[in-house]
C-alpha cells in the first residue's frame, strides 16, 4: 500500500466554471489555476464580457472543455474554440459550422477531438494543419425512447463526414454527446444519453462499457470505467459490465454557507459532479458545485485535498485538466 502522495506530488489543475442562472452583464463563469500543493487559487479569466451574443457562444454561458498542446491552451465556449498562450494572452480562435453547444474536448498527439452536442458529433481538428479533417455523428433512430422505455440500451448510428464540407448531419441531440477522449488511436465518447461509453475504432462503433444514464466525463480507466456518478454525488469507479467496483464521495457543504441556495435545484445544487482529470493511475482530481475540486487517491480510496473556490451554488466546475509540468 503506497503513501498518500505529499503537498509537493499533488497536482495543479486548470478549471472552467459555468454559473447557471445569470443574466446578461453578469459574469458566467472563469478559468481558474489551482494549485493542490500550496492551496493558491488564481483566476486567469472572467467571462464577463458585456458583448457576448445569447445566438452564439452565450447560449451556453460560459467556458467550458479545456485542452492542452504544447505551450497553447484551448478553451471551449458554445460554438467556438479560444486558443492561448500558457500566459493566457489570447492568440486566435476558431469555428465549424458542425460546433455547436460544444462540451468536453481532449488532445491526442496533434488532434484535438471536439464534442458538438448540438450535432450529435465529435469533430477531429489537425492542430498542425489548423483544419477539422473529420466529424464522427453519433444519432438514434425513431424508436430510441421505445427501447429506453424497455429498458434497452439502443445503439446510435454511427456517420462520417467531412467538416469542412456541406454534406454533414442535420442540427440535432439525441444522446446528448458530451464527453470525448482518445487514446492509441482509439476515440471513446460519451453522453447523458447514450448509456454506453462508445469506442470508435478503424470506422466501427463499438461498446465499451455500459455506464448509467446522465453520468458525466465517462474514460477508460485501468480495467474499467472512471466517471462522474453525477445522479448519485460521487465519483464511480465501474467494470464494462456497469457494476461500481470503487466510490469516492463529492464534498457537500452545510446549506447555510452556500449562496443563492435558494434556487430551484433544476437550475443550480450543491454536489453536482462535472469535470474530471488523471493525473496518475493512483491520483485524479474531480469537480463539483458550488465551484470545488477535490483530488482523489484511488487506493485506498480516500480525499487528499478538496479546494473551493466559490460558494455560489450556482458555480459549477465543467472543464478540468491537470496543468502541464514541462
Amino acid at each position: 500500500m503506497s503513501p498518500p502522495p505529499g503537498p509537493e506530488r499533488l497536482p495543479r489543475v486548470l478549471l472552467s466554471s459555468v454559473v447557471r442562472s445569470t443574466h446578461q452583464g453578469e459574469s458566467h463563469g472563469g478559468v481558474y489555476l489551482v494549485d493542490f500543493g500550496s492551496s493558491e487559487v488564481e483566476q486567469l479569466l472572467d467571462w464577463d464580457d458585456p458583448s457576448i451574443s445569447w445566438e452564439g457562444r452565450g447560449a451556453d454561458r460560459g467556458l467550458r472543455g479545456i485542452a492542452f498542446h504544447h505551450d497553447r491552451v484551448f478553451l471551449a465556449a458554445s460554438d467556438e474554440i479560444f486558443v492561448y498562450d500558457r500566459g493566457f494572452s489570447l492568440l486566435g480562435s476558431f469555428r465549424n459550422r458542425y460546433l455547436k453547444h460544444c462540451h468536453e474536448i481532449f488532445v491526442e498527439g496533434d488532434r484535438l477531438f471536439l464534442s458538438s452536442t448540438g450535432f450529435d458529433s465529435v469533430l477531429e481538428y489537425d492542430l498542425r494543419a489548423e483544419a477539422f479533417v473529420r466529424g464522427w455523428c453519433l444519432r438514434f433512430g425513431s424508436a430510441w425512447r421505445a427501447r429506453r422505455r424497455l429498458r434497452i440500451r439502443p445503439r446510435p448510428r454511427l456517420r462520417a463526414f467531412d467538416p469542412e464540407a456541406g454534406a454533414g448531419p442535420s442540427p440535432g441531440d439525441t444522446c446528448h454527446v458530451n464527453s470525448v477522449f482518445a487514446k492509441d488511436g482509439v476515440l471513446y465518447v460519451a453522453g447523458v444519453g447514450l448509456g454506453t461509453l462508445f469506442a470508435i475504432r478503424d470506422a466501427r462503433l463499438e461498446r465499451y462499457a455500459k455506464i448509467p444514464y446522465g453520468t458525466h466525463n465517462a474514460r477508460p480507466f485501468r480495467e474499467g470505467v472512471l466517471m462522474n456518478h453525477t445522479a448519485t454525488d460521487r465519483v464511480a469507479y465501474a467494470s464494462r459490465e456497469g457494476s461500481v467496483l470503487g466510490s469516492f464521495p463529492i464534498p457537500r457543504y452545510d446549506p447555510g454557507e452556500l449562496l443563492n441556495a435558494s434556487l430551484p435545484s433544476d437550475l443550480a445544487r450543491q454536489a453536482f459532479g462535472r469535470g474530471l482529470a488523471v493525473a496518475s493511475e493512483d491520483l485524479f482530481v474531480a469537480g463539483s458545485s458550488p465551484a470545488t475540486v477535490t483530488a482523489y487517491r484511488f487506493d485506498p480510496p480516500g480525499v487528499l485535498r478538496s479546494i473551493n473556490v466559490s460558494m455560489d451554488v450556482r458555480n459549477a466546475v465543467h472543464g478540468l485538466e491537470i496543468w502541464p509540468t514541462g
